[in-house]
C-alpha cells in the first residue's frame, strides 16, 4: 500500500501543476465519498457535536484520517473467525460457538469492584454518536448516587466495513473503555449472538455483579427509577430473577416478509416460551453464567429476546412479571411526569432523547406521586 502511493505521488510530481492539482482534488473527492457512505451525517460530525446541554463540546475528537489510513494498512486477515463446520442448514440459523474470540475487551473492569448494575447496550460498530449520546445521558455511570454502575457497549463486525472502521472503534475504545466486541459479524440475525457475548462477559469477567439489563441504543432507560423501584439496593439480591415486559403464548413468524421470520427449520413448536421483549430488560447477575452455559447445549434461534426465554425455560426459572407499563415494547408521548415512573419506553433515537434529555433531569418541576 505504501510503494503504491509512493509510485503515485512520483507520477504525480513529473505532472503540469494544473494537472497536479486536479488530480489531488479528485483524490481527496474519492476519499470522502468512502467516508461518506460509512457514516450516516450525525456520525460524521461527531468531532465537535453540542452535547445535551446544549454545550458546544468535543465529544470524542477521532482523527479520521489517521485512523482510517491505519485500517487500510492492515491486513484485513484475522478480523472475522471462521464460522464451525455445520451440516446443511437454514440461512437464518444461528451459527453460536464459544470460539468467538474478542477484538475489543475490558477485562479488568470488575477487578476493583463488583458493580451494582451492568448497562449491556447493544450498538452497530458504525454508530458512533448514539454512543456518545446515551454516554451523556441515560448511560451515565454516575447517574445514581451511591451506587455501582458499569457501562458496556456490545458490538461486533460490519458487514461490509469491518476492517475499514475497525481502527475508529479501537481508539473510541482507547477513549472510553466501555466496548466489548467480537469477531462475528453484526448483523440483524446476529442480535443473540451480541446478548450471549454479554452473558459470556459476565460470567468470565464480572461473576460478582448483582444485576445487569440488557438495553438496544433506541430507548428511554431510566436508571434510577429502575434501581430504587425494582432493584432496591437496600434489599438482599435476588437470584434467578428476570422482568421486563413478558410476552406469554405468542407464536412464531412464519411469514417470509417479516422482519420476525422464524422458519420451522429453526423453531419447530407453535408457541414460544414466556419471553421479555428486547428493547429492555433486567436480570439477576447470577443468570448470566447459567444462559451462558445452557445456551451452548441448545439450537440457538435468530430471535434474541425468545432465545433467552427459552434457556429460562431449558434451566426451569420463571420470569418474574413486573408492574404494568414499566417496560413498554412501544413508543409513548414523553411527559415528564409519566415518565419519571417508568423505566423503558422503545423507539427514542439519540437526537430525539436530547431534545428531552433536559427537560427531564430538570429538577425544578416536581412531580406528584
Amino acid at each position: 500500500m505504501k510503494g503504491t502511493r509512493k509510485m503515485l505521488i512520483n507520477q504525480l510530481q513529473n505532472l503540469p501543476s494544473v494537472v497536479l492539482f486536479c488530480s489531488i482534488l479528485l483524490f481527496l473527492l474519492v476519499a470522502m465519498k468512502e467516508l461518506e457512505s460509512l457514516f450516516s451525517p450525525h456520525d460524521i460530525k461527531l468531532k465537535g457535536g453540542p452535547d445535551f446541554a446544549g454545550n458546544d463540546k468535543s465529544a470524542i475528537g477521532f482523527e479520521w484520517e489517521s485512523a482510517l489510513e491505519r485500517t487500510r494498512e492492515t491486513k484485513p486477515s484475522g478480523l472475522i473467525s471462521p464460522p464451525p463446520p455445520v451440516a446443511t442448514r437454514h440461512p437464518l440459523e444461528v451459527i453460536y460457538s464459544t470460539d468467538y474470540k474478542f477484538l475489543l475487551n475490558e477485562p479488568n473492569k470488575c477487578q476493583e469492584i463488583s458493580p451494582f448494575l451492568i448497562l449491556l447496550v447493544i450498538t452497530e460498530p458504525q454508530h458512533f454518536s448514539t454512543r456518545q449520546a446515551i454516554r451523556q445521558m441515560w448511560g451515565n455511570e454516575s447517574s445514581v448516587p451511591g451506587v455501582s454502575i458499569l457501562r458496556l457497549f456490545l458490538t461486533a463486525v460490519h458487514p461490509k466495513f469491518g476492517y475499514l472502521l475497525q481502527a475508529l472503534l479501537e481508539e473510541e475504545s482507547s477513549i472510553h473503555r466501555d466496548i466489548i466486541q467480537q469477531d462475528f459479524l453484526d448483523t440483524y440475525n446476529n442480535l443473540t449472538l451480541k446478548t450471549l457475548m454479554g452473558m459470556e462477559w459476565i460470567s468470565k469477567f464480572c461473576p460478582n455483579a448483582t444485576y445487569a439489563v440488557k438495553a438496544d441504543s433506541d430507548i428511554f432507560l431510566n436508571v434510577n427509577y429502575m434501581v430504587s423501584q425494582l432493584l432496591q439496593p437496600h434489599l438482599p439480591p435476588k437470584k434467578n430473577y428476570m422482568t421486563g415486559h413478558i410476552y406469554r403464548n405468542a407464536k412464531p413468524m412464519r411469514d417470509k416478509a417479516s422482519k420476525w421470520y422464524v422458519p420451522r427449520e429453526v423453531y419447530p413448536n407453535e408457541t414460544y416460551p414466556p419471553y421479555c421483549v428486547g428493547p429492555g430488560y433486567v436480570f439477576s447477575g447470577d443468570l448470566a453464567m447459567k444462559i451462558y452455559q445452557v445456551a451452548k447445549t441448545i439450537k440457538v434461534i435468530n430471535m434474541e429476546d425468545v432465545f433467552m426465554g427459552i434457556c429460562l425455560y431449558e434451566l426451569g426459572i420463571n420470569m418474574t412479571n413486573s408492574p404494568l407499563g414499566l417496560f413498554n415494547p412501544f413508543k409513548v408521548k414523553y411527559e415528564k411526569c409519566k415518565f419519571s415512573k417508568v423505566v423503558v419506553v422503545h423507539h427514542y433515537g439519540p437526537e430525539e432523547l436530547l431534545q428531552i434529555w433536559p427537560d427531564f433531569r430538570d429538577q425544578s418541576q416536581t412531580c406528584k406521586s
